[in-house]
């Protein structure tokens, strides 16, 4: 028995909400609730999320963590049901889901060290995610996550690996690789080892390993070794996703980011060139402070002209005490306008990338009986039942809007 967990945000707090869930395996009638602090309809989710818990299980215990606690613990302890608050460092101690603990929300800001953990099971998810790195050591203006994350550290390069044997031991065909700023990785340990050499080590020492997936990069920081594994192994998916945020040159200088609209047209174009057919995903803020109509017109037409078919599109949320938050606001409706036209201009280049893939072969990570994912991390309908979790050779016959079909070989 184990508490059960609602999780909200990204890969990384699902990673810890496992973590969790092995902490809190003597805790009966307990909801833990894993905040989000990205923007402020994650926090409305989770706040809702607890008034309906504390509504329909008033005898449960509630206890609520994650990035939205660590940056206002306060507020969280005040919402009607919550017994108790932790923060990022505390909800991966054991100690912390101990009967009587009492809240404890640390000053994430003094972090130095990130723990590994042994995680085999994923809620009944297909891919395993593997946590390389924490916390973020820069300071775009719209962000509050170094806030509710700290700054960046790496998980040792031998700690990663036994990690992944016991993934695949488990029956894993996919490990999805996962942090806050995962370029980042390697700059606190011995050596500084590139995130590309990691993933070298990684893929070199687990052979057992079929895919090898990234998530989210800054394209500023993508080394060489990562590029020449993009061009040279097939294990490494062929998918690519850039944390763009916008393609206006003075919007990203606003934002305080590492790259121009010049090199993010080089990562992709690179990308492409060693990697033919490659997936480029891209987040994207959409109605950043001070963007008028002129500067939105130069995202959308990069995201038209480079046809970027993985879109992951957010209108701006401002977060206290960020820089951008005391800039010059678009207004909510404009922003939620220029965010459906974004998405629209990424779903026409998903139609398009999908269509090209009639005819091919494709090897797919099944979810469930008749749908699984590409190596492209595309969406694939199935002929008929195959068995979850297995990779099977499939051929694709047409797509969808957002899918393809394919019939097993």
């Amino acid at each position: 028995m184990s508490a059960d967990i609602v999780t909200f945000g990204c890969r990384l707090n699902a990673y810890e909400s496992e973590v969790m869930r092995g902490h809190s395996a003597a805790l009966e009638n307990t909801v833990i609730v894993n905040t989000c602090a990205v923007t402020a309809e994650a926090e409305r989710q989770a706040r809702q999320a607890i008034r309906r818990l504390a509504r329909t299980r008033p005898a449960a215990r509630i206890i609520v963590t994650g990035c939205a606690v660590q940056t206002d613990p306060a507020a969280w302890s005040a919402l009607p049901g919550v017994t108790r608050v932790l923060g990022n460092l505390e909800k991966l101690r054991p100690e912390s889901f101990a009967e009587a603990a009492p809240s404890a929300v640390s000053d994430i800001m003094a972090a130095r060290e990130t723990a590994a953990h042994l995680i085999t099971d994923f809620a009944g998810r297909t891919r395993a995610f593997l946590q390389m790195q924490q916390g973020c050591d820069h300071r775009c203006t719209f962000c509050i996550i170094p806030f509710g994350r700290g700054p960046s550290r790496s998980v040792a390069l031998g700690d990663l690996v036994a990690q992944a044997r016991a993934q695949v031991a488990a029956g894993f065909q996919e490990i999805v690789l996962t942090g806050v700023d995962l370029a980042s990785f390697g700059g606190d340990l011995p050596g500084r080892p590139s995130l590309g050499q990691a993933v070298r080590r990684l893929l070199a020492l687990v052979p057992e390993l079929p895919r090898l997936r990234l998530s989210s990069l800054d394209p500023a920081a993508i080394d060489d070794d990562l590029w020449r594994l993009l061009a040279e192994e097939p294990r490494l998916m062929p998918h690519l996703h850039l944390s763009l945020q916008a393609a206006s040159d003075l919007i990203l200088k606003r934002m305080k980011r590492r790259h121009s609209r010049a090199g993010a047209e080089a990562v992709i174009a690179r990308a492409r060139a060693l990697r033919p057919g490659i997936a480029i995903g891209a987040d994207l803020i959409a109605g950043f402070p001070t963007e008028d109509e002129a500067l939105f017109a130069e995202t959308l037409a990069f995201v038209e002209a480079m046809a970027i078919p993985f879109l992951h599109v957010f209108p701006y949320s401002a977060r206290a005490g960020t820089p951008a938050s005391r800039m010059p606001m678009v207004p909510k409706p404009l922003r939620r306008e220029r965010a459906a036209r974004l998405r629209a201009a990424g779903e026409a280049a998903l139609a398009q990338f999908l269509a090209a893939q009639t005819g091919t072969a494709a090897r797919v990570l099944m979810e469930t009986a008749t749908e699984g994912l590409s190596e492209h991390f595309a969406r694939v309908r199935l002929n008929r039942p195959a068995a979850p979790r297995i990779t099977l050779t499939a051929r694709i016959t047409g797509a969808g809007a957002d899918h393809l079909l394919a019939e097993a070989l």
